[in-house]
């Protein structure tokens, strides 16, 4: 647990590398029905608010508009280049050693930015053909994991990035990533589903002993898109103890959900374009949960992923099979 009565918007949470991660981030993937402009709006609005870590990823196709913002509320003086944390991801077609810094020399192109503040493997397995598109296959690809990284490492002693970690990787998987023999850097991080009904204690548990910060994606649940969410699964905010915590603190099922995560001392990435909801994720600073009801919400785990990505279960690296 993290000292909670001292979190802000500004607390930064130290890596094992030196540097530090702001504990709440803006993420910014969204449908592909979703028009660009709107999550580069939501940055530059995310900006004047106070937010300073931006998660993005190639994958998402917006890198150009998220660095137009970053680059815009730079120039007006509303933050300088060092203020900003911003996390790329190494799609897994860049997986070949021979391919990984092209893979980040075109998030920096897009970016417009001289590097990356922390660059992500953004998942454990590599893809030689990728459609994000549930009715067409994966082509898959059988290079090591161990293997990328070595090239990540030698990205960030070209400066080219600041902090290197991964993403939804298992147990096992860190295992051997960090048993690697001549491994130069440890992940500074692994970004993973993370809500009430995921609590990831396990793996935070697993995490903290190798000094490894766990990111949170999907904090409220996920969104309902029928191609990639079972729609029979339980809306996490609709959840009846959820909603009686709530009503104690006279705050949102949302805000709630949010502060559990934050005070499990895991950096909380928020999603939203909507000033309204920008502004109110903020307010998960104002309170406090006390022990009881983090136990409360704590009881709720049912090891629930809303994104399986069921597709990629026939890949050997698939990181779900085991139990955290």
């Amino acid at each position: 647990m993290t000292d909670s009565m001292a979190l802000t918007k500004d607390t930064r949470i130290a890596l094992n590398d030196g540097n530090t991660i702001p504990i709440i981030g803006l993420g910014t993937y969204a449908s592909p029905d979703v028009p660009k402009s709107l999550g580069e709006e939501a940055t530059k609005i995310a900006i004047d608010l106070g937010y300073r870590h931006i998660d993005c990823a190639y994958i998402y196709g917006n890198e150009v508009q998220i660095g137009n913002a970053i680059r815009e509320k730079i120039a007006d003086g509303t933050v300088k280049r060092e203020d900003i944390f911003y996390t790329g991801k190494l799609w897994c077609t860049f997986f070949s050693p021979e391919l990984v810094r092209k893979g980040l020399e075109k998030s920096l192109q897009d970016l417009q930015l001289d590097y990356l503040d922390l660059f992500i493997m953004h998942w454990p397995f590599s893809l030689k053909v990728c459609e994000i598109n549930p009715d067409k296959p994966f082509v898959y690809d059988d290079v090591d994991f161990c293997a990328t990284w070595e090239v990540l490492e030698a990205c960030k002693d070209a400066g080219l990035v600041k902090s290197i970690g991964v993403s939804n990787f298992n147990r096992k998987q860190l295992e051997r990533l960090l048993s690697k023999p001549g491994l130069k850097y440890k992940p500074v991080c692994n970004q993973v589903e993370c809500h009430v009904y995921l609590s990831q204690s396990k793996l935070q548990a697993y995490c903290n002993s190798n000094d490894i910060v766990l990111v949170a994606y999907s904090v409220l649940g996920s969104h309902r898109d029928k191609n990639w969410v079972d729609l029979t699964t339980p809306v996490l905010l609709e959840d009846l103890v959820l909603a009686n915590v709530a009503a104690k603190y006279n705050r949102s099922p949302a805000e709630v959900a949010m502060r559990f995560i934050l005070q499990k001392g895991i950096v909380v990435l928020a999603k939203s374009f909507t000033v309204a909801r920008l502004k109110q994720n903020l307010g998960v600073f104002d309170f406090e949960l006390k022990p009881e009801d983090m136990k409360t919400l704590e009881d709720l785990d049912k090891n629930l992923h809303y994104g399986p990505f069921k597709e990629m279960k026939q890949h050997p690296e698939y990181p779900f099979h085991d139990e955290y």
